[in-house]
């Protein structure tokens, strides 16, 4: 594992434009790693204790569906943030993730943001709206298709 830097993350879609000091403060909560393909990051409903920003590779999101096992609801590829549940009580991840091939990603230790979180509320209040963003695109992506409006 590799320590990261306040520049690594400023390349980083998820974190573009973020104060520099807010930046270096994520840094230090933070190391780069490496999983292999089929590497299960975590499971649907266990403590969510990190999270990840992808550099390489892509992530399959599942979850269990009862008489059908796991089925896979989305994935998360170069440049996206992996977990959100960290971030909001109870800390249970709602998905499983499973890597689809290699992974590099940039991995933040949730109890160390969460410490960053209460003492500096506006890297709280940034960060969150940006999780938000995530959530709310994620969301979009399992919403139906919706039919046209009849005439």
């Amino acid at each position: 594992m590799l320590e990261i830097t306040a520049a690594t993350l400023s390349r980083q879609r998820f974190l573009c434009g973020m104060r520099p000091e807010h930046l270096e403060a994520l840094a230090s909560a933070g190391t780069e790693v490496l999983f292999p393909a089929r590497h299960r990051l975590f499971h649907e409903g266990d403590y969510a204790d990190r999270f990840w920003l992808i550099e390489s590779g892509y992530v399959a999101l599942d979850v269990h569906v009862p008489g059908d096992g796991l089925s896979v609801m989305g994935q998360v590829g170069i440049g996206g943030l992996l977990s959100w549940s960290w971030s909001v009580p109870p800390h249970e991840w709602v998905f499983g993730a499973v890597c689809i091939t290699e992974v590099r990603a940039l991995q933040f230790s949730a109890t160390e943001v969460r410490r960053l979180y209460a003492s500096d509320p506006e890297l709280a209040g940034e960060l969150t709206r940006r999780l938000f963003q995530v959530v709310a695109g994620r969301l979009r992506s399992l919403a139906p298709l919706r039919s046209p409006t009849p005439a």
